[in-house]
């Protein structure tokens, strides 16, 4: 069994560094607005882009699952290199690779638009472990949670902007590869401001070469709780991931008969919810001093939201207010990115980041096309998807839901009020 490592982080930091921190941090939250807008964008132009690519929506969704398969593994690269190079040598490169993704995909053929969605995931994960590096080395500890939550706010104001806007603007005219020429175009300008204005940071760790970065990744992947984190935080994320961001407007038009308009309103409620549930669930650990009955509350309240979702009555609760609620329990699934980063020792604190993303988003990226084949084997192929066709592939939510609840009853607590525990009884 791996050492807990309580990181014994001073409290206070100094204003100017502090300022600086503040500067970085926002940006790169802008960094992972764009991102995440990217990210959930095709959700909202399927039809478009099954024209297009002269494919069905299935092997369009392969297509769009495919930044998984980019945004997974490379959360190992760029936790390892925030600890050795630091984010003002990393961003401005990683947002720029998404950009000539978004120019990729616009294209219009299969073979290159899946070479840049593949893009687009390699180089957007830098920005959620850009964020989490900044925030954790830079402020205090007993604002951990919160900052997390914050950064994962922008993430999803980005995803909710990719469905409640982008929607809008293929309805006014705009095209779907204008929209992603543009996006292209915005994704090397942020590279140039990033360029330009992240400030320059202390002595980043340069020696050791891959042995040390052999490791921290050792180190962290031995600490069974870092697995605790990243099947807890990918078991929640794949109801946003998966069903909402990928499926949410197909699934309100095909099995409730929604219009376009109404169904992109409403599943871009989800990402909104997020944007709500990650700074304040983020807060109240903070707040309470604790990380675990926050994850287990929160992860019962989703399971019950996507079982009502799936199997229940339409027209019980006001509209929005499930996908919002959806949403905000799901906001619970960052709290263990702070966990993992409590676990670990605070110089593998970029490595442990992008470990927890990687276990997390390697759920989205396997998990992605074998939902897409459920659905397209329980519709014997059929271009006209039935609620039972949904239910019968999507009810394994709900499985995962559940283990997270199970796995989060053995994972450590970190909060603060464990650790003054610790230490009054030591």
């Amino acid at each position: 069994m791996a050492q807990v490592v309580t990181q014994p982080v001073a409290e206070s930091v100094p204003t100017s560094n502090v300022r600086m921190a503040t500067v970085a941090w926002l940006l790169t939250a802008v960094y992972y607005f764009y991102q995440y807008s990217l990210r959930s964008a095709p959700g909202v132009m399927m039809p478009e882009l099954s024209n297009a690519f002269g494919l069905t929506p299935v092997a369009v969704a392969a297509i769009v699952g495919l930044f998984y398969y980019g945004y997974s593994p490379f959360s190992l690269v760029a936790g390892a290199a925030m600890d050795r190079l630091g984010p003002r040598r990393l961003l401005p490169g990683a947002v720029a690779v998404v950009g000539i993704g978004a120019l990729m995909f616009s294209t219009g053929n299969k073979d290159i638009a899946s070479v840049g969605r593949f893009l687009q995931g390699a180089g957007g994960v830098f920005a959620l472990v850009g964020a989490i590096y900044i925030a954790t080395k830079n402020f205090a500890p007993s604002k951990a949670a919160t900052l997390i939550g914050a950064t994962q706010m922008f993430g999803m104001a980005g995803g909710t902007a990719g469905q409640f806007a982008v929607g809008p603007l293929l309805q006014s005219g705009v095209s779907w590869n204008a929209f992603w020429m543009g996006m292209g175009v915005a994704g090397l300008a942020i590279g140039v401001i990033l360029f330009v204005l992240l400030p320059k940071e202390p002595k980043v760790q340069s020696g050791g070469g891959l042995k040390t970065t052999a490791q921290a990744f050792k180190v962290v992947f031995l600490n069974p709780h870092s697995i605790l984190c990243g099947l807890i935080s990918g078991l929640m994320f794949i109801p946003t991931t998966i069903f909402d961001m990928t499926w949410g407007v197909r699934y309100l038009q095909d099995a409730h008969g929604f219009d376009y308009g109404a169904a992109v309103v409403h599943s871009s409620t989800v990402p909104f919810g997020w944007i709500i549930g990650c700074p304040l669930l983020g807060f109240i650990s903070d707040r309470i001093g604790r990380r675990k009955p926050v994850i287990i509350v929160a992860a019962v309240i989703l399971f019950n939201c996507i079982a009502w979702i799936l199997y229940g009555p339409k027209n019980v609760f006001p509209p929005y207010v499930l996908g919002l609620v959806t949403g905000i329990a799901s906001g619970a699934a960052m709290i263990p990115y702070t966990v993992i980063k409590e676990v670990n020792p605070p110089q593998f604190g970029g490595t442990a980041a992008g470990v927890v993303n990687f276990i997390n988003f390697t759920f989205s990226a396997l998990l992605g096309p074998v939902f897409a084949r459920i659905l397209q084997r329980v519709s014997s192929g059929s271009d006209k998807l039935e609620l039972a066709d949904y239910q019968n592939t999507f009810v394994l939510l709900l499985y995962g839901v559940a283990i997270a609840i199970v796995l989060a009853f053995f994972l450590k607590e970190t909060g603060s009020a464990a650790n003054e525990k610790q230490t009054s009884e030591a």
